[in-house]
């Protein structure tokens, strides 16, 4: 009883200099009632909020502390106080598909998930109606204003850049509510059918032409070895008879049903001179 007592006092000493005189004769009704029927109404005064959860007490409309209450248990004044209670946990939700008209006039739909979380409570309850639902529809305003100084490229090779630019822009809008935005991530870029045909298009001309590239260095590297390797050749009868002799084992191999007459180096001499 004398807990409770003290607790009350100094909860009434805190608070004297905003209720007023009419507030004042209400605490004051309100606590000796609370200690009238003390083993009654002491279920009504102590509440009690999880680890993850903090209570903004409110004393005839005014808030009582400039700090809110928990975890654990504290203590109420029946009839004249009440509160509210609020979540710490990191919340995510996921921003629903916006058809988004980027920088460079392409219609494209994208969506996201944002990780935010409650900073500071007596803000989240005193400064905004529903702070959950005005941070959902501001990342929906948010996204599309960011995309649309954007243009395709960038949104499809710099997605990183984007999800830190949102994130800047909704904790400067949610800061004066207790918001803080931990992450934004763009889930898909949804383009259009045609769009998509044109960009498939364009990627596999632009393959050809390389491999087309690629193919004309090969037959140029080849030609100089050829060429290479006939003067390497020309310098040696024998290195030319050598390469017949392996020439004919190949065929051979390749071919053994066909029965081949080599003709002797020697016949041929006479016309390589010529």
């Amino acid at each position: 009883m004398g807990l409770l007592e003290n607790f009350l006092v100094s909860e009434m000493s805190e608070n004297s200099g905003s209720l007023g005189v009419c507030g004042w004769f209400l605490v004051i009704l309100s606590s000796l009632l609370t200690f009238t029927l003390f083993p009654l109404t002491i279920w009504f005064c102590i509440k009690i909020v999880q680890e993850y959860e903090r209570a903004v007490i409110f004393r005839l409309g005014r808030i009582t502390d400039r700090k809110a209450k928990g975890p654990g248990i504290f203590f109420v004044l029946p009839c004249t106080d009440s509160f509210v209670k609020v979540d710490l946990r990191t919340v995510s939700f996921d921003i629903p598909p916006q058809e988004i008209l980027t920088k460079d006039s392409v219609t494209v739909c994208v969506d996201g998930v944002v990780y935010f979380r409650v900073s500071d409570p007596i803000s989240s309850v005193a400064n905004v109606s529903n702070s959950n639902y005005s941070t959902r529809l501001l990342a929906q305003t948010t996204l599309r204003n960011v995309l649309g100084t954007k243009n395709l490229a960038e949104l499809l090779s710099d997605r990183e850049g984007i999800s830190h630019s949102m994130q800047a822009s909704l904790a400067e809008a949610t800061d004066p509510w207790g918001i803080m935005v931990e992450r934004v991530e763009i889930k898909d870029v949804k383009l259009p059918q045609q769009l998509q045909r044109a960009m498939a298009a364009e990627a596999e001309a632009s393959r050809e032409a390389r491999a087309k590239v690629i193919a004309a260095e090969g037959e140029m590297n080849a030609s100089r070895a050829l060429k290479e390797a006939s003067l390497v050749i020309s310098e040696s009868p024998s290195g030319l008879q050598l390469r017949y002799l392996q020439t004919l084992t190949t065929i051979a191999a390749e071919k053994n049903s066909t029965i081949i007459f080599p003709l002797p180096m020697d016949v041929i001499s006479h016309f390589m001179r010529k």
